[in-house]
């Protein structure tokens, strides 16, 4: 499974941290930068690079970290077919994909940990979209544009 992921400079280092537990998980990891912490670079630019490899199938799913993950999945969720939720909780990481059959997902370096967002991660991999009455209303957001 290709996994697509990017961050801005706020995000670099949870980036890094995530992709190599992605790698060590035998996940292929479709990096679309930043490549560096020091640069102060613009989130819309990343997030928005991750979402179109999910969009177009060449990647399954998105991570997207920035400083609050607010940012740059608003960037990510101005691409059509993209659902990208932030995980602020492992019930809401489970919760966007049962439910909302989210493609993406988003941290925040400043007010997330290494270990939640792994774990968080891992849920939201995990979990299956659940269907049925939901179908309706992940069209429903599809149309939208």
């Amino acid at each position: 499974m290709k996994i697509a992921i990017g961050s801005d400079h706020a995000g670099y280092i949870l980036k890094e941290k995530i992709k190599e537990h992605l790698l060590a998980k035998n996940y292929e990891v479709l990096d679309v930068g930043t490549n560096d912490g020091a640069t102060s670079v613009d989130y819309p630019v990343y997030g928005e690079a991750a979402a179109r490899l999910v969009a177009s199938d060449e990647a399954t799913y998105g991570v997207v970290c920035c400083g609050s993950a607010i940012g740059i999945s608003i960037a990510a969720n101005k691409v059509k077919g993209i659902r990208c939720g932030i995980a602020y909780n492992d019930e809401v990481a489970r919760l966007m994909r049962e439910h909302n059959n989210a493609n993406m997902i988003a941290f925040g370096e400043r007010e997330m940990g290494v270990e939640d967002c792994r774990r968080r991660l891992d849920i939201f991999l995990s979990t299956s979209f659940a269907g049925g009455r939901h179908a309706r209303r992940v069209e429903e957001l599809d149309k939208i544009s």
